[in-house]
């Protein structure tokens, strides 16, 4: 069975470097990194006294890891304006946290080589749990300034709406 069914030619899984982050209905300017979508199931164990010296296992609670977004410093300030509404330094005495729009859903995109959207997860009920402005600066250094936002998140799954498309051939 091909592992692509639209193209059963193609042979390599997608890669990892072509993506883009969309919030609020807009993409999020240059987002170079973004850490697994993850999920974990804790197993529960159990055993009846009759039993043989084994146990039973079976689902427990899940939670989703927190999703990290790197991007080089600019002047675009969607990290910040989205960080301060968990925490606005300035804000005054019961103006520190935004609690009716601190929360956000998002969609990460995948692109095949060629351009053309092959996955997408819809992300759900995220919000600001850590947000790094700068990181450690060197004067000796020769690396770019990166930016990052931790996200918080109650879960999330693919969009079955986006669905293998039909790669061009030259």
């Amino acid at each position: 069975m091909p592992q692509f069914a639209v193209n059963p030619t193609r042979f390599d899984p997608y890669k990892n470097f072509k993506f883009r982050i969309k919030w609020d209905g807009k993409y999020v300017a240059g987002v170079s990194k973004v850490s697994p979508l993850r999920r974990v199931t804790e197993v529960v164990t159990h055993r009846e006294g009759g039993d043989p010296n084994t146990v039973r296992k079976s689902p427990g609670r899940t939670h989703y890891d927190a999703i990290v977004l790197e991007r080089g410093v600019t002047h675009d300030l969607e990290f910040e304006k989205w960080a301060n509404k968990v925490w606005d330094f300035g804000a005054g005495m019961g103006n520190e946290v935004s609690l009716k729009d601190f929360r956000k859903d998002l969609i990460l995109e995948v692109y095949n080589e060629a351009g053309q959207l092959t996955i997408a997860y819809k992300v759900y009920r995220c919000w600001v749990s850590e947000y790094q402005a700068l990181p450690e600066l060197d004067a000796s250094g020769k690396a770019v300034a990166i930016q990052s936002l931790k996200l918080e998140n109650e879960g999330w799954e693919r969009d079955t709406g986006v669905v293998e498309p039909t790669e061009p051939s030259k």
